[in-house]
């Protein structure tokens, strides 16, 4: 039996994985920082239904050696994150860390009549996180959440809670032009494409909390930025 040299061996690895030999010799970290949505899996949605893996697989078959790692809470605001970032993200070493919130911070609770964090904090919250990242040597992201389908319950002063969370969202839009970081715009496409006449409804569990499909158009959405960005670091 003929057997092939070792430089024909190592000249057919490096032909059939450029990308691992050269753009990623090392697993890349990413971290998903957020809320409930981007925590993902809940009754109807696995752990490998979410966008942060969905996301992993995608990167992965483009090429990129990369781990995802979904650090999303149930109920968290940007407040809360700025708490446990420094203990739970800094260790992890991330080279992307993206940061998804508003949902919680722009809900008003039964019987209030106030968000539960101000634009004008949600704001500088997000500009924090975005230092910390950066302190850190890590590329963050800004992603707006996702848009409420069109039967959302109130909200605890009886609104439709849509229509805070744009305002929130149009405040993170400002964050990312004022600091030069990326934005990826979940809200306008959902809004887009409800406009277009889609019940993004039916891409949810609850008129919020994404289902399978949901999370696919997000991970969608955010695949070819992600791997820009990891492509071209700085």
């Amino acid at each position: 039996m003929k057997f092939w040299s070792p430089l024909v061996q190592s000249l057919i690895l490096c032909l059939l994985q450029p990308c691992f030999a050269s753009g990623f010799p090392d697993p890349v970290v990413i971290v998903t920082l957020g809320d409930s949505i981007t925590k993902g899996y809940r009754p109807g949605v696995a752990r490998d239904e979410t966008f942060s893996a969905l996301l992993e697989k995608s990167l992965g078959a483009k090429g990129a050696r990369v781990r995802v790692v979904n650090m999303g809470i149930g109920g968290e605001r940007t407040d809360q994150a700025l708490i446990r970032f420094d203990k739970e993200v800094v260790s992890l070493k991330p080279a992307v860390v993206t940061i998804m919130y508003g949902a919680n911070d722009s809900y008003i609770d039964r019987g209030g009549d106030q968000p539960r964090i101000d634009k004008k904090q949600f704001g500088s919250n997000l500009r924090e996180l975005i230092h910390r990242c950066e302190k850190m040597g890590a590329r963050p992201i800004l992603m707006t959440s996702n848009c409420y389908g069109t039967k959302p319950n109130p909200n605890g002063a009886g609104q439709n809670p849509n229509d805070l969370l744009r305002d929130y969202m149009e405040v993170m839009r400002g964050v990312s032009k004022e600091t030069g970081v990326i934005l990826i715009d979940h809200f306008d496409f959902w809004t887009r494409s409800s406009r277009k006449g889609i019940d993004v409804g039916n891409w949810t569990t609850d008129q919020l909390h994404p289902n399978p499909i949901g999370h696919q158009k997000m991970s969608d959405l955010m695949v070819d930025t992600i791997y820009k960005t990891i492509s071209n670091p700085e």
